[in-house]
This record gives structure tokens, C-alpha cells and sequence, in this order.
């Protein structure tokens, strides 16, 4: 309601003629002789206001930055932590040597990197990618389901900050756009894993094999061979036939049940190939020379619930392992004519989903479970039960980590480092960890009041829904990683900085490198001057986006790491790029 009377509200109310100004009032309003009756246009030369460097006042810059230093005290977790209302995580991509990501109409449960000709321990860019992947279609759109062949060119690396002129033509010769090519293969049901086996080259004049298995939620495992999709993309105008695109062989050996273990054996350049399913049955199948292919009838059997994984020994050709929901890893020798595991061990009380086989150090075998605990085992201490080889022993295992809170759905060993392990979970995140880390007494006295952070931990990203993550063969550091939630499908190819290996230290993996911290707090705190990890605020880059450092002293020489992910507050439309990235420590 105005408090004005209605009398005053009527008087300002009427409306002035052109040009004419309002009266003044009587009670002691009347304008002083010599004083100017409209104010100074101008600010007083006396007042002066002093901006930030933002264009705002220094004390409201300050205040707001405080009032971000004091939202959160606690070290951010991806996977564990909940992003509040309006918050987004936002990748720093310095943190990356490499990384892209694509996007197709279905998500793929399963993905495979293919060697390439281009040679190995490729360090330049723009890189190039072949891989294959099978697509996981909605209910009743079954068949809109395909095996996609891929090769992914032009993958340049991350631009780098304050590069001299004289690199900018190697720049932009590396920071190429990346290319896309695809062919595609049409299924009328879901894979649920896809492994692709790589025959050598024959004669000169004719080119290696490459064959796909996929493990179908029908039942029946589909063999292609996908040369000739592959040779397409280096030849134009080449036209893939429907008879291409027809299974070379069709194994039905499991009658309709499900399943997700398959493993090409990497002794046998023919092909040798190994399925399970859900019963708990693992059947065995032979290419023949003339090509086709033959599949044991006789089954491995002796879990007691569904074969989750199967890994082929990478030393010896008639020796595998199989892991279970039954909490087992059991050791066979294809040989035997029993059909029964030669060694059986309860690694888990819980499911035990993926395998991965050391091709280094062949006698490592690491696991990874429904409760989100991966662990590392030395096959050199199992040893058969007295009460015989079906009876499951416990072990202790080299290695065990509880990191992640999720379950475990892809663990896969280095190809050319045989201490580090890449590992992908649940929780949406791909982690790195290399296992010949370690830290003594003294340095684990101080941790900021954080202490289930494993030393071990190298790298974290974070990508919605991952269902797997390998290596590339070819490619130090990189991975491609594959997930999705909804009818979205990322598939994200990556390659990170591995920092800490090229600083100049006197060893090549001191105890003191180690990863303390993750993501976000914003506390302005320093540290001991001996092995000061805890997180100072980088006043280099916006406080919305502030990031976590971690300082240390190696061997007299003082290094400041910066942990990549940081909140964002206000997640734009692209926010789904955003939310997939990684955390390294960076010098």
C-alpha cells in the first residue's frame, strides 16, 4: 500500500506540458540563490572508486572469493562424492596428452583396440585408431543392433599454453581435426563382449586376418572377419558385400544361454577360441586350415555359477583361467580330457567379474569383483587342494585395493609396463595405478587428513557409465575406453601425461611420488616443508574453478602438482562433454 496521501498521488500524477518542469515545493524546498537547482552531472573529483582487475572493486572480488574459499573444506572423491545442485565436473585438460570422444546412437557394453601397421611405441601425432565395438539397442529395436569397424584418424594431441612460433607449424599439424570412418556390420541382437583376434600376414601379397568374436545376449558366439571392412578404409570406393557382412562361423554350442566370457587365444595364430555362459560351461573352438571352424561339444565345467571371464595364459597355449560369481579363479589345462580345473581358488565372497593376465611377468593374475576390490595374485603360490582341484583354497593375494566403491567391470594389465594396471568401475570412473609404487613410514605420517588414498594411484577419469577400458598396443599411454547411459554411446580414446616417470630423480619411481589428494578444496593452507601435501588454493585460475596442488620434496628438488578436476557451478548444454575427464598430478 502507498503512503502517500491521494492527494499527493493525484498531483504527481498530472501530466506536464512539453518543456515544462515540475514546481517546487513551499515547505522550505525553494532553491538557495547562487545553488544550481539540478545536480552535478559529474562525480566529485575527491571521490574516487578503484576497480579490480575484473572490472569490479577489489574488496566485492575479495568477499566473493573468500565466501568460495569457505564452501567446502573436504577433498572431493569422484564416484563417492555427490556434485551438488547445479554443479558439474569439468576436466583440466592439461592433464591429458590425448584425449577424444565420440558418440553413436546405441551404447556399447564392450569395445577392442586392433594393431595397426604403423609400427609401435608411436609417440607422434596426429594418431590413428582402429578399433570394433557392438552396440546395445533398446528393447524391441533389436535389430538396429551392429558391430561397428572403426578407424579414428587425425587424433591430435591437447594444445599446449604459451607455445613458441617457431612450433606453430608442428602444432597445427598435430592439432588436426580428428576424422571419423565406420563400417558397419548389422546384428539382430546385443554383444555383450566383442574380442578381436589378429592372424598374421600369410604371403606378401596377402594380408593378416583380423576375425571378431561376439558373445550375443541370444547365445550364439558370431566370427567375422572384418578384413576386408578394414582394407576399405585405405582403399576408396571400395563396396563391402552383404556376404561380407555374414558370420564366417556361428557357435551354438551354449543352446540359447546367455553369457560374456570369450578370449582369443594369443599362442595360436590360426585361432583358438574359448566361450562361457551362464550355466557355468566353457566350450573350446578350433579354426581348421581350410578356415572354418570346429567347436567342442564336451564343455569345461566345475564353477558352480556363470563364467564371468576367461583369460588364455599368455606363456603357456593349453593353460587358462576362468573367474565366476561363484567368488572363484580357476587355473585348466585345455588337455585334460576330465574337463575339470586343474587349480580353484576363492578369490572373492563376492561376484568375480574381469581378468587380465600378465604378458610381462606371466605369472601375475589380476581380478576385480562385484564389491569394487580388484586384487593382483602370484599363480607361482596356487596350489591344488588336498581334497582335490574341484575344492576351492585360499590365498593371499600380492595386491588388493578397495579404492573403488562400485563394482569392477574391466581390468587390463600394461602391454609394455608390467607394474601398471588400468582399471574401470561402477563408480563411472577409468583409474591408473602402477603397482611398484610404495611409501615408507615416515612419509605416510603426513597426509592432510587423508588416508585412503592407496600410493599406488596414478590417475582418475571420470566417464558416465564405463563399461571397459584397454590399451592400446601400439600407443604408450593410451586407452579407449567405452559406456554410455540412455541411447547415448561414448566412447572416449585417451591418452594421459605420465609425468612423474620423466622428472629428473634419482629413482625412476621414488616412494615420495604419490597421489594424496583428488578435485576440489578450497581451504589456502601450506604445508611442512619436508612433504607438504596439503591443498593450497590456486590463485592463478578462477576461484569458481579452483583446483587442488599438491607440493613435494623429492631428493632436495621441490615439485608443485596440480590434481585436474575441479566443480563447476554452472554446467552449460554441453555439460555432457564436461563430465568426462581425469585427474593426474601435473607438474
Amino acid at each position: 500500500m502507498s503512503k502517500r496521501s491521494a492527494a499527493e498521488t493525484d498531483h504527481d500524477a498530472q501530466a506536464l506540458k512539453s518543456g515544462q518542469r515540475p514546481e517546487q515545493e513551499q515547505n522550505g524546498g525553494d532553491i538557495p540563490e547562487f545553488e544550481d537547482e539540478f545536480e552535478d552531472e559529474f562525480e566529485s573529483e575527491d571521490e574516487i572508486f578503484e576497480a579490480g582487475v575484473d572490472g569490479r572493486p577489489d574488496a566485492e572480488r575479495e568477499a566473493e572469493e573468500q565466501e568460495a574459499m569457505d564452501l567446502d573444506q573436504a577433498t572431493f572423491i569422484p564416484g563417492r562424492t555427490a556434485l551438488g545442485a547445479g554443479e558439474s565436473l569439468a576436466p583440466d585438460l592439461s592433464t591429458y596428452e590425448m584425449l577424444h570422444t565420440l558418440e553413436a546412437p546405441w551404447p556399447c557394453l564392450s569395445c577392442d583396440v586392433l594393431r595397426d601397421h604403423f609400427g609401435d611405441n608411436r609417440k607422434t601425432y596426429p594418431a590413428t585408431v582402429y578399433s570394433v565395438a557392438g552396440t546395445q539397442a533398446a528393447r524391441g529395436r533389436e535389430k538396429e543392433n551392429q558391430i561397428m569397424v572403426m578407424k579414428m584418424s587425425g587424433l591430435g594431441r591437447m594444445e599446449k599454453e604459451g607455445s613458441d612460433s617457431e612450433d606453430e607449424d608442428e602444432d597445427e599439424d598435430e592439432n588436426s581435426d580428428p576424422i571419423l570412418e565406420t563400417r558397419t556390420i548389422p546384428l539382430a541382437t546385443c554383444t555383450n563382449r566383442i574380442r578381436a583376434h589378429q592372424a598374421p600376414q600369410a604371403t606378401a601379397a596377402r594380408p593378416g586376418t583380423t576375425l571378431t568374436a561376439a558373445m550375443t545376449e541370444s547365445g550364439d558366439v558370431l566370427i567375422h572377419d572384418v578384413t576386408p571392412h578394414l582394407s576399405s578404409f585405405d582403399t576408396p570406393g571400395t563396396v563391402i558385400s552383404i556376404q561380407q557382412d555374414k558370420p564366417v562361423s556361428t557357435i551354438r554350442a551354449h543352446k540359447k544361454v546367455e553369457g560374456y566370457a570369450l578370449d582369443w587365444s594369443p599362442l595360436v595364430p590360426t585361432g583358438k577360441l574359448l566361450t562361457g555362459d551362464s550355466d557355468g560351461k566353457i566350450f573350446a573352438t578350433m579354426r581348421t586350415e581350410g578356415g572354418g571352424f570346429v567347436t567342442d561339444t564336451n564343455p569345461f565345467t566345475g564353477h558352480q555359477g556363470s563364467v564371468e571371464e576367461i583369460q588364455w595364459s599368455p606363456s603357456e597355449k593349453n593353460v587358462f583361467a576362468s573367474a565366476s560369481s561363484d567368488g572363484t579363479v580357476k587355473i585348466w589345462d585345455a588337455r585334460s580330457k576330465s574337463r575339470k580345473p586343474a587349480v580353484s581358488v576363492q578369490v572373492s565372497k563376492h561376484d568375480v567379474n574381469v581378468l587380465s593376465w600378465s604378458k610381462l611377468t606371466t605369472h601375475l593374475l589380476a581380478s576385480g569383483a562385484d564389491d569394487g576390490e580388484w586384487a593382483v595374485w602370484d599363480l607361482r603360490q596356487w596350489k591344488p587342494s588336498s581334497q582335490g582341484a574341484s575344492v576351492a583354497t585360499k590365498q593371499n593375494a600380492v595386491a588388493s585395493f578397495n579404492f573403488h566403491k562400485e563394482q569392477i567391470t574391466s581390468v587390463e594389465w600394461h602391454p609394455t609396463d608390467d607394474s601398471i594396471v588400468s582399471v574401470a568401475a561402477g563408480d563411472n570412473t577409468v583409474s591408473l595405478w602402477d603397482l611398484s609404487t610404495e611409501i615408507d613410514d615416515e612419509e605416510s605420517k603426513d597426509t592432510a587428513g587423508v588416508n585412503d588414498y592407496p600410493p599406488q594411484l596414478l590417475f582418475v577419469h571420470y566417464m558416465d557409465q564405463v563399461k571397459e577400458v584397454h590399451w592400446h598396443p601400439q600407443i604408450p599411454g593410451a586407452l579407449m575406453a567405452t559406456g554410455g547411459s540412455g541411447f547415448g554411446y561414448v566412447t572416449c580414446v585417451l591418452a594421459w601425461r605420465d609425468l612423474l616417470a620423466n622428472l629428473p630423480i634419482a629413482s625412476s619411481r621414488p616412494s615420495a611420488c604419490k597421489l594424496i589428494l583428488f578435485g576440489q578444496s578450497r581451504s589456502a593452507t601450506t604445508g611442512s616443508p619436508a612433504f607438504r601435501n596439503q591443498p593450497i588454493l590456486d590463485r592463478q585460475r578462477p576461484v569458481k574453478t579452483s583446483v587442488t596442488q599438491i607440493r613435494l620434496d623429492r631428493h632436495g628438488r621441490s615439485s608443485t602438482f596440480v590434481v585436474m578436476y575441479r566443480r563447476k557451478s554452472a554446467p552449460s548444454k554441453e555439460s555432457r562433454d564436461d563430465a568426462d575427464g581425469g585427474f593426474l598430478l601435473s607438474s
